[in-house]
């Protein structure tokens, strides 16, 4: 009966955990259909160099080798098919793309789907691209020819299929987004289907589809408690050593009934931490945990699981530490460890789920440590840890002003992998570039696709050599601002930015009030927009980012470049509705559609500027 109890515990947050995923999926698909709800053929003519702003599976920015056998094939397919093929917002072909790795572009017009990649590329895209289109008619046969070594078979029982597909494939289609791979129930031969079990198959790398198949045996396990133990010597064994390391495989842990709940934390958030922090695929099926990975992976996340449990037993000291390439180890004063740490974790907690990382103070057991500062411990990537560590750096600095920043010299690194760079704010520099509640500094490191935190009046900037200039270009530009108008040539050269030429009568309504419209773009595609000068003295509006985006990506370049292209096609079409006897009117065409809400701020501002005109 205790093990049944906690089996019900497990099924309520591996629920919980569903439901936000799809709470969450379902404010991207929103979001996705009202930006792409302004795409015409004025779109394309509004910017200079749209060329720039194709998504790298596209154009690669010039950079990417093309393999020795790159060719392009083409499938004529039906009405009916293309429909299916491009799905909801083009996510389907997209999904497609991205699991094949080959480049997919499908002509409506002219009924066709064109595969652009390596030999094994194209084979793939066509194989799920096929599979995709037979779910339309009914159940799809997978034959032995279909396996190129990126396939997974996995047996669901009848009474958890429902469960596991979710509402109108909700699950599945979740599932998909997290580990990059295509999933869908199939026949298997000429053999038909079985009454007791479905075939699931899961299309996708080694690492997509072990992370996919735990998911939904841990969501089985809920459903049919003692399923996996029928299966577990064909799991364990499943890709064993089939990745380019050749260490490829799977550990396993037995919980005690009240281990369970601490591993997995609230909402699953333990569970999570420590499969980024180490790097191995970690998941709970029933009270069994699986960490599967390379050989390094799996020894990191049982580590840091041992780890995790020891810290109920009392202070914990991870001997050899200097030797280890995956951790940090920060100085925190005594009297800043609360202010680090927060009520009941929270301030910790809240860096670990930021940056995928697993962070305890180290405390040797006879209790003999410093007295004036302990040991902060943190584990994981190297970009990651050091996010976190200046992360802390500067919640300690704003405790403990100069714990940090004494002495400290603005610095700059010729190295072109990571490495960290450092710039001097002065009193009125600082507040400018931190914004309400750190929104520009957000922004910045976003778009530059850098690490920036500010350690007191030090800008901390990490990343590689590309990233860290990026940054420093950003915070420049943004404090010429404060001054006047921004010059910037060459952009053209760029592969970080796309210029927008915006029609004079449109200006004032694509940056808002204040900007207020140009931060709301940027805060929802994770760009950095404003108007600038040319070489010519010509003002036009340049959107930066790192991600270019793609036509259906809800963040990047294109992502803007689409939220300003509506913008422009409103206004037009409210000058345009408007007649000369009642220039002021409101037309029809102005009423917003929900897909697109303003700001408060925005509201006030047009009416604001309406009025004044009607009393001139």
């Amino acid at each position: 009966s205790s093990r049944l109890a906690h089996g019900v515990v497990l099924q309520f947050f591996l629920v919980l955990e569903i439901s936000l995923a799809r709470m969450g999926r379902g404010r991207s698909d929103s979001r996705s259909r009202s930006r792409g709800g302004g795409g015409g053929k004025d779109d394309r003519s509004r910017s200079r160099s749209r060329k720039d702003s194709r998504s790298p599976s596209r154009d690669g920015g010039g950079k990417t080798r093309k393999p020795d056998d790159y060719g392009v094939d083409t499938m004529k397919i039906t009405d009916d098919d293309a429909a299916f093929i491009l799905g909801k917002g083009g996510k389907t072909k997209e999904k497609i793309s991205r699991v094949s790795e080959a480049e997919i572009e499908l002509f409506e017009r002219d009924l066709i789907l064109e595969i652009r990649g390596s030999k094994m590329q194209r084979r793939r895209a066509k194989k799920y691209a096929e599979g995709v289109m037979a779910q339309r008619t009914g159940p799809v046969s997978i034959t032995s020819d279909y396996d190129d070594g990126d396939l997974t078979m996995l047996q669901v029982p009848q009474e958890a299929v429902g469960f596991v597909t979710g509402r109108a494939g909700n699950f599945l289609r979740t599932i998909e987004e997290e580990w990059c791979t295509l999933m869908f129930f199939c026949e298997v031969g000429s053999g038909g289907r079985n009454k007791d079990y479905e075939k699931l198959a899961i299309f996708g790398s080694v690492r997509g589809r072990r992370g996919a198949e735990l998911k939904v045996l841990s969501a089985v396990e809920t459903k049919v408690p003692g399923y996996y133990d029928r299966i577990r010597d064909e799991v364990l064994s499943r890709d064993k050593g089939k990745d380019e390391s050749e260490t490829w495989g799977t550990d396993t842990m037995v919980f005690q009934d009240d281990e369970l709940s601490y591993a997995l934390g609230k909402q699953g958030g333990t569970r999570k931490k420590l499969e980024r922090s180490s790097g191995a695929i970690v998941q709970y099926v029933g009270h069994n945990a699986l960490f599967s990975g390379t050989r390094a992976e799996r020894k990191r996340a049982r580590e840091y699981m041992k780890w995790l449990f020891e810290q109920l037993e009392g202070p914990v000291y991870v001997d050899g530490w200097e030797d280890r390439d995956d951790c940090t180890v920060v100085d925190v004063p005594s009297d800043c460890i609360g202010y680090v740490t927060g009520a009941r974790r929270a301030a910790l907690g809240g860096i670990e789920d930021d940056w995928g990382v697993l962070m305890f103070f180290m405390n040797k057991r006879d209790g003999k440590g410093g007295r004036g500062n302990e040991q902060l411990i943190i584990f994981g990537p190297k970009r990651a840890r050091r996010g976190a560590e200046l992360k802390v750096m500067s919640s300690v600095e704003t405790k403990s002003p100069g714990q940090f920043t004494r002495g400290v010299r603005e610095k700059t690194s010729s190295e072109k992998g990571f490495d960290t760079d450092r710039m001097v704010f002065k009193d009125d520099e600082l507040s400018y570039a931190l914004g309400k509640e750190g929104t520009t500094r957000k922004k910045l490191e976003g778009a530059a696709g850098a690490i920036l935190q500010y350690v007191g009046h030090v800008a901390f900037i990490a990343g590689t050599l590309k990233e860290r200039r990026r940054c420093k270009e950003f915070i420049q530009w943004l404090l010429q601002q404060r001054r006047g108008s921004v010059t910037i040539a060459g952009v053209s050269k760029r592969d970080d930015a796309t210029e927008m030429h915006i029609p004079e009568n449109c200006k004032g309504w694509v940056t808002g009030n204040r900007g207020s419209e140009l931060r709301r773009m940027e805060q929802e595609t994770g760009t950095y927009m404003f108007m600038a000068l040319d070489e010519r003295g010509e003002e036009r509006l340049i959107i930066f980012c790192h991600d270019a985006g793609s036509k259906t990506a809800p963040t990047g370049r294109m992502a803007a470049e689409r939220l300003v292209n509506e913008m422009i096609q409103e206004k037009l079409r409210d000058d345009g509705g408007r007649g000369r006897s009642d220039s002021r009117g409101r037309s029809p065409s102005r009423r917003r559609s929900n897909s697109r809400r303003r700001s408060p701020s925005r509201r006030r501002g047009r009416s604001d500027s309406r009025s004044r005109s009607r009393r001139r």
